[in-house]
């Protein structure tokens, strides 16, 4: 199956990273050197992506910018002979047909996935979340697309972490005969989680999605909760599949994890 269109949520204040992210996104913190949304775009576009929509908020215009052409730099780029510089600058500005809405409030990322329904109609869709930095041999997009077993059910990155961090993480059970996801909790307590398989920011969302996150009522934080439309779509008999993928993942999104992304990356 080709799935052509991304979703990725960038409306949050980055609170992890402050002072860094007061005046700049957190999406354009650079790892190495490009900003990590451009990590994250790459990732789509290698996966067989076409179309990426951005959910924005206040004052992440400067994303917009990042993959818009800049004439006036291209120009001095070109005349001093800086062409290695010259096709950096101009990477972003061709990966993918890129489209921008507004979350004009922080409902959370069930909301902002809400956000993208017009978007994306009636095809299944990525959402990838800007925290997580993967990195592998293959895509972890495409890892998803490899882990369905039919056209009809989603697919959501999973991979293992100590019990005593699933309060910060959503939590999956999975049946062992088909494989399949039979519950999700969003950061639940250690001894109450159903497992340490916690859901990493990768997902493959049959449309049906949209129905549910109307359905729901603000959860964990007092946000709405992807988690808990994902909990309502198998209560309704929608088929989600984990998929262990292969790969290094990053947290971008907390100061320790973003040193570790740029020592790992460089």
């Amino acid at each position: 199956m080709k799935i052509t269109k991304a979703v990725i949520p960038a409306a949050g204040f980055g609170i992890r990273m402050l002072p860094a992210t007061k005046a700049m996104p957190k999406e354009l913190l650079t790892v190495v050197d490009k900003p990590s949304i451009q990590y994250v775009v790459e990732e789509a576009v290698a996966a067989g992506v076409t179309e990426v929509l951005i959910v924005t908020g206040r004052g992440k215009g400067s994303l917009e910018d990042h993959f818009d052409r800049v004439p006036e730099l291209e120009q001095v780029l070109a005349a001093k002979g800086r062409m290695e510089a010259l096709a950096a600058v101009l990477k972003p500005t061709t990966l993918a047909a890129m489209h921008y809405t507004r979350q004009q409030q922080a409902l959370g990322l069930g909301h902002a996935v809400l956000c993208a329904k017009a978007f994306v109609g009636q095809e299944p869709f990525f959402v990838l979340l800007l925290d997580d930095l993967i990195v592998g041999h293959e895509p972890c997009a495409a890892q998803l697309i490899g882990a369905m077993q039919s056209p009809d059910e989603s697919v959501i990155a999973v991979q293992e972490v100590p019990w005593e961090h699933t309060i910060r993480y959503g939590v999956v059970s999975i049946d062992s005969a088909t494989g399949q996801i039979t519950g999700m909790v969003e950061k639940p307590q250690p001894e109450v989680a159903p497992s340490n398989l916690a859901v990493v920011g990768r997902y493959l969302l049959q449309p049906e999605v949209f129905g549910c996150l109307t359905q729901i009522t603000p959860g964990a934080g007092g946000e709405l909760q992807l988690t808990d439309a994902l909990a309502l779509m198998i209560k309704q008999g929608h088929k989600l599949r984990p998929c262990r993928f292969l790969g290094v993942r990053y947290d971008t999104g907390s100061p320790l994890g973003f040193l570790e992304a740029n020592i790992g990356m460089a």
